[in-house]
């Protein structure tokens, strides 16, 4: 008995297409316009922006940050489109969350109410609620604000921060470290 394959299968077409756009998305050494802009102590990003060795930006997630504008931990948010810093204030048993746009400084005032923060030790998941900064338009805010008492505990936390932007939910990891 001869055996065939039907390459009109929507799941085998679906498979070829996601495998052909997952080649075609592949980081490109090359700006977009395809000039050579590699100059020495530079490097390119596949949307063919060209950014110095000693730039404060990162290529990957899990990458290390320093400390935030306020001080606190630097999370990444959506691969570098936005960053969010958390601060805690032991003594007001507070967190404070600052969202930041892809250079880690600048406040971008988000479209949220709130925003989550889950801890890992002790356990426990917190709502922050939008304190919007002086400038910013009503309805927006770059400020998420929230107490509980386990913030009292004088210890460097672990969790993570989650938020939808735009209808895009966005979250990502932090771990505090002794400054």
């Amino acid at each position: 008995m001869k055996s065939t394959t039907r390459t009109d299968s929507p799941a085998i077409l679906l498979i070829a297409f996601a495998s052909m756009l997952a080649i075609a998305c592949g980081c490109d050494p090359k700006p977009a316009n395809n000039q050579d802009d590699s100059r020495p102590g530079t490097h390119v990003h596949a949307d063919g922006s060209v950014h110095n060795d000693d730039d404060n930006h990162h290529h990957e997630e899990g990458h290390a940050h320093g400390p935030g504008p306020h001080g606190g931990t630097i999370v990444d948010w959506g691969g570098g489109k936005y960053h969010a810093e958390l601060t805690v204030d032991h003594d007001k048993q507070e967190a404070t969350v600052f969202i930041f746009g892809n250079d880690e400084k600048t406040s971008t005032p988000i479209d949220a109410k709130e925003i989550s923060l889950t801890v890992k030790d002790p356990l426990f998941t917190v709502s922050l609620s939008a304190k919007p900064l002086g400038s910013e338009v009503m309805g927006k805010s770059s400020r998420f604000v929230t107490t509980h008492k386990n913030f009292g505990i004088r210890k460097d936390f672990e969790g993570s921060i989650s938020g939808v932007v735009d209808g895009t939910p966005y979250s990502g990891n932090f771990s505090e470290e002794d400054e």
